[in-house]
């Protein structure tokens, strides 16, 4: 089948790593953006294991490698800023608390849309507001009055996804909270970083301050228990009231840190949260990345998910010869033991760091562990290089 046309919905990682699959083999492609242009900054994210080989079969290892924030590595120190432990980039084959990869969200978000926008349609500030299938396709009507009909829909809408909604059901059936908030936003680098991301914790809160590649800028990180917040996701104002009044008291440099709030651009808090779904398609429409399957970003992993779960989906549709039960299925069963793995870690991950956490579920040293590890770094078997097609050499439809 040529000229598939195909509607992602989402541009920040999932959505355009899928338009760059799906375009190189053929189809036709559509991101449709609720912003009105790339969101800057955001935390750094990272890329382990099979996720950076994916990046080496897009042809896009030299890009992202040039944007990475170039941390070498991590203190965790004490109130008095006294270093406890120390943590490098090099430790497990960069695959560690620090990667090797590591990218500030919106400057991957940039690299993948850099590659695509020449052959892919971007349509920022709007988003689907309706949308039917039948058996040879799905009518969208958008927001903003457009109608179009495409063969396949793709939500890589985010946690929040409004498309899961829409065609799934609420999102209470699928969103788990794990009892934590996380807030990131730049800050001015009045505080000495030079390439050492530093952190503080203590009874279930940490404070810290990553460097990012302009040295001038440095991004702040919060994290606190709140099982009892239920995040308005619109309202700014109420979200910089929760952090601050969850904040107050806490040690460090903590306080300096908190009188940027006001002044940063790039302002994120949300809730942790997981993903939970008995199936990720339902006939045309399919689901990729956080708003199929969020791990959290308790499990280090959401941006590996998002990347091998678009190169999967790219290769099974095409695979499948853009049959979506067929492709939806294979794609599934390749991905589920990974995102499942991560799910389990960020589970783990999240509970050891409540104030009240008791014993680990699991030995860290048993070899249950390092096998679970495994299948969350490495995750699933990508397809021989031979159904690749060249990048430097698109296949048009």
């Amino acid at each position: 089948m040529s000229g598939v046309r195909v509607l992602v919905a989402g541009a920040s990682i999932a959505g355009p790593a899928l338009a760059h699959g799906l375009r190189r083999r053929g189809a036709e492609v559509t991101v449709v953006e609720r912003a009105p242009e790339l969101r800057p900054g955001g935390q750094a994210v990272d890329a382990r294991g099979v996720a950076k080989e994916v990046i080496r079969r897009m042809g896009l290892d030299a890009e992202v490698r040039a944007a990475c924030t170039q941390t070498v590595g991590a203190y965790s120190v004490d109130a008095d800023g006294t270093v406890l432990e120390t943590y490098r980039a090099e430790d497990d084959e960069g695959d560690g608390f620090i990667a090797e990869i590591e990218i500030l969200r919106g400057d991957l978000s940039r690299v993948l849309y850099d590659a695509t926008r020449d052959d892919v349609e971007y349509v920022f500030g709007d988003r689907i507001a309706e949308l039917t299938q039948d058996v040879g396709g799905v009518d969208v009507v958008f927001a903003g009055g457009d109608r179009r009909r495409f063969d396949l829909v793709i939500g890589a809408d985010g946690l929040h996804s409004t498309l899961r909604e829409m065609v799934f059901g609420p999102r209470e059936r699928f969103v788990r909270h794990l009892g934590h908030v996380l807030a990131f936003y730049s800050v001015p680098n009045e505080f000495g970083l030079d390439r050492w991301l530093i952190e503080y914790q203590e009874a279930g809160r940490s404070a810290g301050l990553r460097p990012i590649q302009d040295a001038t800028q440095g991004m702040a990180m919060f994290s606190f228990p709140a099982a009892d917040v239920e995040v308005d996701i619109r309202d700014v104002a109420a979200q910089k009231r929760l952090l601050r009044e969850r904040m107050a008291g806490f040690g460090w440099w903590t306080s300096r840190i908190l009188e940027h709030v006001d002044d940063s651009p790039d302002f994120y808090l949300d809730q942790v949260a997981q993903v939970l779904m008995d199936r990720w398609s339902s006939g045309r429409v399919g689901l990729l990345g956080d708003a199929a399957c969020s791990s959290s970003p308790m499990s280090g992993q959401g941006t590996s998910i998002a990347l091998v779960g678009a190169h999967l989906l790219a290769g099974d549709l095409a695979a499948a010869d853009w049959d979506p039960e067929t492709a939806f299925a294979a794609y599934e069963r390749r991905m589920r033991p990974f995102v499942e793995a991560n799910q389990e870690i960020g589970r783990m991950n999240a509970a050891g760091r409540l104030p009240d956490a008791g014993p680990p579920s699991m030995d860290f040293e048993s070899q249950e562990f390092r096998e679970l590890l495994d299948r969350a770094i490495n995750g699933p078997e990508l397809p021989d290089d031979a159904r690749e097609p060249d990048p430097a050499t698109p296949t048009r439809p």
